[in-house]
């Protein structure tokens, strides 16, 4: 039965063989990691394993259990163009992806491969994109870049990704992601292109140290909370830095190139996995008041940096303790900052006055009518969504 299908697209679509061939039962094709640059046979299930198709519904493969859910053909038009053939077995009426039905799938059907450029959402479409544009009659920018060069753009997209998170799981979002993901598959191509490491070796690393990292959930090691979650994580850490001949410590590994308060907050927070921590938020509020102290008491411009460091790092514990990531924190802030002075300028403005010609009084009014005005704003704001959520 099988080899007679394969037969016939071999004559009919000229199916090659040597190429590969992905088979995969109708029923559950939602379940099957399907390549589009290789060739597919789609066959019902009970002329593939001789029975009736299991009652159960298909389980969506996961990273392609977004948009398309159970639904085959939707799946089928996320993966290929819409103008692409699909070739019906035991049948001469022409099809392709966007006139293909569900119903089409009930007999069996042979959909060509299409070529690697164009299986965009395809796991390897990306790293084939990124190895062509390497060889020498690929893009010129593309062929000079090195780790180095690289550097830049990593954290420039990475900051990209990290301002889109602000609204949540968007399309711009989705975009955002895949251009930090380019990053990642230039970095494995020039490293495959050394001999060292390729885009698998950098898949089977994550996966093999988040399944050694979670025994709760691949072994028989039991966490209750959060918390045992941490404890346990950092202690196999621990393990992992000493089997690998370094250092020990809880914070090695924390990059010194992340922002400080970003790095500050991990620190901390490993510290606190392993017990060093404030039993309360009022232990950490007493602690701010004595290093004001110590700030105002400095004599130095020395002391002065210092005592104003070990605030700000007690300030990023405040944060912790209240669950906020102070990062994101000071950066709301500073949009705040920046939308409030804004207004201060308009007002000035307005009323026909520089803002250098003005002395402290009269710039805070100007700030407490932006304020104000800010206030009003985000109040009409939310009135507004009150009254279309209402509508709807």
């Amino acid at each position: 039965m099988l080899d007679d299908l394969i037969g016939e697209a071999r004559a009919r679509w000229g199916l090659d063989l040597a190429a590969g061939l992905q088979i995969a039962p109708a029923q559950r094709l939602v379940e099957v990691p399907i390549e589009p640059s290789r060739p597919l046979l789609i066959v019902p299930l009970e002329r593939l394993a001789g029975r009736e198709a299991a009652a159960s519904p298909a389980e969506p493969l996961p990273g392609r259990h977004g948009p398309a859910g159970r639904d085959p053909v939707s799946l089928l038009a996320r993966l290929y163009p819409p103008s692409h053939p699909v070739g019906r077995l035991e049948g001469d009426e022409p099809l392709t992806i966007a006139t293909l039905r569900r119903e089409h799938l009930a007999g069996p059907l042979y959909v060509a491969p299409i070529a690697p450029e164009l299986a965009a959402a395809g796991p390897w479409g990306m790293p084939y994109i990124s190895h062509r544009l390497r060889q020498p009659d690929g893009c010129p920018w593309d062929r000079e870049q090195t780790h180095a060069s690289l550097r830049g753009h990593l954290l420039e997209e990475a900051y990209e990704v990290y301002d889109a998170l602000e609204r949540g799981a968007t399309l711009q979002l989705a975009e955002e992601l895949g251009d930090l993901l380019l990053q990642v598959v230039l970095h494995a191509q020039l490293a495959a292109e050394a001999g060292v490491f390729d885009l698998a070796d950098v898949q089977a690393s994550i996966a093999r140290k988040i399944v050694r990292r979670h025994p709760h959930v691949f072994g028989d090691a039991e966490a209750r909370t959060s918390a045992d979650v941490n404890r346990q994580w950092e202690r196999i850490k621990a393990e992992e830095r000493a089997d690998a001949g370094g250092a020990a410590g809880a914070l090695d590994g924390i990059s010194r190139s992340l922002p400080a308060l970003a790095a500050s907050q991990e620190m901390q927070a490993r510290a606190a996995a392993l017990g060093y921590d404030w039993p309360n938020l009022e232990g950490v509020l007493d602690k701010v008041v004595e290093e004001l102290g110590e700030l105002e008491r400095a004599a130095s411009d020395e002391e002065r940096h210092e005592e104003f460091g070990d605030l700000l790092l007690v300030l990023v514990n405040v944060g912790r303790k209240l669950g906020i990531e102070t990062e994101s924190a000071l950066r709301a802030a500073n949009d705040k900052f920046r939308d409030r002075f804004g207004r201060v300028e308009r007002l000035a403005a307005e009323r026909g006055v520089a803002i250098r010609d003005l002395d402290f009084e009269a710039l805070d009014e100007l700030w407490h009518a932006a304020k104000a005005e800010a206030r009003r704003d985000a109040e009409g704001r939310r009135e507004a969504a009150t009254l279309a959520e209402e509508v709807r």
